[in-house]
């Protein structure tokens, strides 16, 4: 656990941290239409990946490798275990300058996540989590507790741009009920750790590529907190394409809560 959070940090020393607001014309690409990447993010998965492989040699599924062959995602479900990698989560902020971006890794076994890593170089913030055996801040062992029980103290964030418009509208029309609801930090790797820190009570998503959310529905969850499918399915890694949405609460009270108002149930 501790050979991969230095890793991370490593990565992001090389590769990340020395082109924060630095980056030079040209190391700015797009991937795919609104999707950018820097060279930032393919150096750092480069690093990640090698030293991953060389701690224990199994598939590595970056985010930039499998933007470049979809069919590396497979890893996740048709090896026993896999390495899961986001060079750069948060690569608009980053690009932005702003401060709110995080490294991420996770190991799959048998299609599950077992443990997850986000390093937050803005904060030197390290959280870490084991499957069945808690989630840590730099080393400190975190416990969520529970949220507000009136959803009019309730605050969160609502991810509602790939949602159709009929959708969104229902969402935005429910989102009333509770005490502020805001579009998030654009960033999973951050957006994760502060629902234990007590800065949101729930997150909704609709695009779960699994990068994102890999990492930190495994910090969440084993803080005491819930990450699963609006049917209420336990959160599993799925090859990008699969959007049927994901709500993450701060205990199961919040995570019932929350989807009765939003869905309208």
């Amino acid at each position: 656990m501790d050979r991969v959070a230095e890793i991370l940090a490593e990565a992001s020393a090389e590769a990340v941290e020395p082109r924060f607001r630095a980056l030079a014309a040209g190391e700015v690409m797009e991937k795919a239409p609104g999707e950018i990447v820097t060279v930032a993010d393919r150096e750092a998965e480069a690093i990640i990946a090698r030293r991953l492989y060389e701690l224990l040699p199994i598939p590595v599924v970056g985010e930039e490798a499998v933007a470049a062959d979809p069919s590396l995602a497979r890893a996740l479900h048709d090896e026993p275990a896999a390495w899961l990698v986001d060079p750069v989560d948060g690569t608009a902020n980053f690009v932005a300058g702003r401060p709110e971006y995080a490294v991420m890794c996770s190991l799959v076994r048998s299609g599950r996540t077992v443990a997850s890593w986000i390093w937050q170089p803005a904060t030197a913030t390290a959280y870490r989590a084991e499957l069945g055996s808690g989630a840590w801040r730099d080393g400190e062992r975190l416990t969520r507790p529970p949220a507000p029980q009136d959803a009019a103290e309730l605050r969160g964030s609502v991810k509602s741009r790939h949602l159709d418009p009929d959708h969104r509208h229902r969402l935005q029309v429910n989102c009333a009920a509770f005490a502020e609801v805001s579009p998030g930090r654009h960033a999973a790797g951050i957006e994760y750790p502060d629902v234990i820190e007590g800065r949101f009570d729930f997150l909704l998503y609709w695009r779960t590529l699994p990068w994102d959310h890999a990492p930190g529905s495994l910090l969440v969850s084993e803080a005491g907190g819930v990450s699963a499918r609006l049917d209420g399915t336990p959160y599993r890694p799925e090859a990008p394409g699969c959007e049927d949405g994901l709500l993450v609460a701060a205990d199961p009270h919040t995570w019932e809560l929350t989807r009765e108002i939003l869905l309208g149930t």
